[in-house]
């Protein structure tokens, strides 16, 4: 049973706040994209854990018996032979290990991954929203009958649909750390199915430990209309299961919860995300300027102190305020949720940018 994130490597070199901003910087909203980048170790274990799941419920209904459980009557003597390993590809998270389940026969003919099958389409994106708080049994089971359609009974569909829920539950109620130095709440456009497809977000709380270890914290389905009453249930989901205080909440165009962290954790700073405001500034600018912009920008971010980053908008201001006054304006109804991390040196600013 899996519980926790994969540690992020500590030898990989953190890509510069442009570079990340830069990769985002095309059509949608903040954190638009295949997944929320600090999610990419988890979804990777989730998405080995569903279609191991699924294949060994297809191998169950393709014998008639489940491990270990072959009547003595049976007509045949097929039975469960091991697995093979397999290396499958997903859009968002490249290269996932699974396990595929033999028969001594040789007849087993999997449906979720076909024999010869290497790239699979769609599978992030369903994983993710599976292990989601919010969503109904109805709506994993819809899911799961879009993949197979006509390929495998009903009967195996609800099967893989129980445990998958069940694996869910544990994981999203598992108990969590006392402090985190910070968390992060993105979010992920996701298509949700039953019986039409809709697309609602699916938002993940990453936190990051004193010690520097990241982990998904949980997920949770919306609606794409979440208030104050949706982000409070949240984070009081957080503190039940643990997390007694939170030095830095990491948010960014999130209705409603800066105003509630107030009310869980008395203490916490609310940091606009970084990374997203110059996302957002470079969606705002014609892509020639960019280079010239960043230029600007850094010496925002990157200031020594308050007065320093408010110098450093009056320049962008008196540089690109004509051309692009929403870059302005952005920065202006940021900045006070901007400025917390200045306060803070470079290894920490990194942390909760």
């Amino acid at each position: 049973m899996m519980t926790t994130l994969d540690v992020v490597p500590k030898e990989k070199a953190e890509p510069s706040a442009e570079e990340t901003a830069a990769k985002g910087a095309g059509p949608g909203g903040p954190g638009a994209g295949p997944v929320p980048d600090r999610a990419d170790g988890l979804l990777k274990q989730f998405t080995k854990s569903v279609l191991e799941m699924a294949l060994n419920e297809e191998m169950t209904e393709h014998l008639g018996h489940e491990k270990h459980r072959a009547p003595d009557d049976r007509d045949s003597t097929n039975i469960r032979n091991g697995t093979r390993p397999k290396t499958v590809l997903t859009e968002a998270t490249g290269q996932v290990e699974i396990d595929v389940p033999r028969d001594r026969d040789g007849t087993f003919e999997p449906q979720i991954v076909k024999k010869r099958q290497r790239r699979l389409t769609g599978v992030d994106e369903i994983v993710l929203s599976l292990y989601a708080k919010g969503l109904t049994t109805g709506e994993i089971s819809a899911h799961f009958a879009e993949i197979y359609g006509a390929s495998v009974s009903k009967e195996t569909v609800s099967r893989i649909t129980d445990k998958v829920v069940e694996e869910m539950t544990d994981w999203a109620n598992r108990p969590l750390n006392g402090v985190y130095a910070a968390v992060f709440i993105d979010a992920i456009v996701v298509k949700v199915r039953d019986g039409q497809v809709a697309n609602r977000p699916i938002y993940a709380a990453i936190g990051v430990s004193l010690a520097g270890e990241k982990d998904v914290l949980g997920l949770w389905a919306g609606t794409g209309g979440e208030g104050a009453k949706f982000w409070l249930s949240v984070l009081t989901d957080l503190k039940n299961r643990g997390v007694a205080d939170v030095f830095f909440l990491v948010c960014d165009g999130l209705k409603g919860l800066p105003d509630v962290v107030g009310n869980v954790w008395p203490l916490t700073i609310v940091q606009t995300c970084i990374v997203h405001l110059l996302r957002n500034t470079f969606r705002l600018a014609s892509r020639r300027d960019w280079d010239r912009l960043k230029r600007g920008v850094k010496l925002i971010y990157t200031a020594p102190n308050e007065a320093a980053a408010r110098a450093g908008l009056d320049e962008l201001t008196d540089a690109w305020g004509a051309r692009y006054p929403a870059i302005i304006r952005l920065w202006e109804n940021a900045w006070s949720e901007f400025i917390p991390f200045l306060d803070y040196g470079a290894c920490r600013r990194m942390r909760v940018a």
